[in-house]
């Protein structure tokens, strides 16, 4: 029997469980995935739960990979209802996601820049991509050929740059933010370099991070890496522009080419490492766990992501007003994702 037909059986009991009143069926939404939409889900859960005469829906923090991974593993009450992400979906997790029988509503929801940020007692800093993609990648050109990255302090990249030790603290490879970093600063960075590409330093190559301890996985905990930060001040974490917005009185950000990176900067495109952010609704699901659309529609709704909505109060930069229009009505009908 294929994953579809298992999967198509797990709903019929789902909502046979439903119709019946069985204690087993679940009254209650799941939400899984991305560290940095974490914080805009919680408070659309809590809003929803306070607003109507549903259970607040559960919000985890699992990463983007995780969270999609477990989002596309089938339909049923025992996996997720909805997935945040700090990256749209790859055609390959779309792919095992159909396999599966899970058909994904893909919902945009604003943007969010990525930030390296130290504590305010730290070095100002103003780096630029092709810096980063030195301070951080697993191979760098030296010479006319490919070498492991020799470097070990900022100024060894540039003279002009602190003569610390270079020490970044980062999320791991499951996480939005990560993947996010790798595209936008180091393949952006790698793109820089002179004599990058014609060492043959391809696209996977230049998203490759360096495994000798300047960078540090640290997590999806971003609270206990702004603890390290505080206790080593050279040191610097990537985060979520959001992140960094909540923490402004404890950190500071670099700047990446020469552009601080604000609420303004980061809405008109101005600010070089910026990002989408998404949740996928599991359309399965929809009218079988009870509140599913109505999240969508608090999530939605011009008073939660809106230019002057509670979610902007919390570091979310808004899509702009016509694209969300675009984007509520596709959500409101259930629109499936595709490429």
């Amino acid at each position: 029997m294929t994953n579809k037909a298992l999967a198509s059986i797990a709903m019929v009991g789902l909502v046979s469980a439903i119709a019946t009143g069985s204690a087993q069926a679940r009254d209650q939404i799941q939400i899984v995935g991305s560290s940095t939409v974490f914080p805009f889900s919680t408070a659309v859960a809590e809003q929803f739960g306070q607003k109507t005469d549903f259970k607040t829906p559960v919000v985890e923090s699992t990463g983007s990979g995780g969270g999609i991974k477990l989002f596309c593993d089938g339909v049923g009450e025992n996996t997720p209802d909805i997935t945040n992400a700090s990256r749209r979906m790859k055609e390959k997790e779309l792919k095992t996601c159909l396999e599966n029988g899970v058909t994904p509503v893909e919902v945009m929801v604003g943007f969010d820049g990525i930030v390296m940020a130290s504590s305010k007692s730290g070095p100002s800093l103003d780096l630029t991509k092709g810096q980063i993609f030195l301070a951080l990648a697993k191979e760098v050109p030296m010479d006319g050929k490919l070498v492991a990255n020799p470097y070990k302090n900022w100024s060894d990249i540039d003279p002009s740059l602190p003569s610390t030790k270079i020490e970044v603290l980062g999320p791991p490879p499951t996480s939005g933010t990560r993947d996010a970093f790798s595209e936008l600063a180091l393949e952006g960075g790698c793109k820089e370099v002179p004599g990058a590409a014609d060492l043959g330093l391809k696209k996977k190559a230049c998203h490759e991070i360096r495994e000798d301890g300047a960078y540090i996985e640290a997590g999806e905990n971003d609270n206990l890496i702004v603890q390290k930060l505080d206790a080593n001040p050279n040191a610097l974490g990537i985060f979520g522009f959001s992140f960094l917005d909540q923490n402004a009185d404890k950190l500071k950000a670099a700047n990446v080419g020469g552009v601080e990176p604000t609420f303004e900067a980061i809405a008109d495109g101005a600010y070089p490492v910026s990002r989408s952010l998404f949740f996928y609704v599991k359309k399965e699901h929809a009218g079988v766990i009870p509140g599913i659309e109505g999240y969508v529609a608090e999530f939605t709704n011009e008073d939660t992501w809106g230019d002057e909505g509670y979610l902007a109060d919390k570091g979310l930069i808004p899509l702009p007003a016509e694209q969300r229009d675009t984007v509520a009505k596709a959500a409101a009908n259930l629109t499936p994702f595709s490429y």
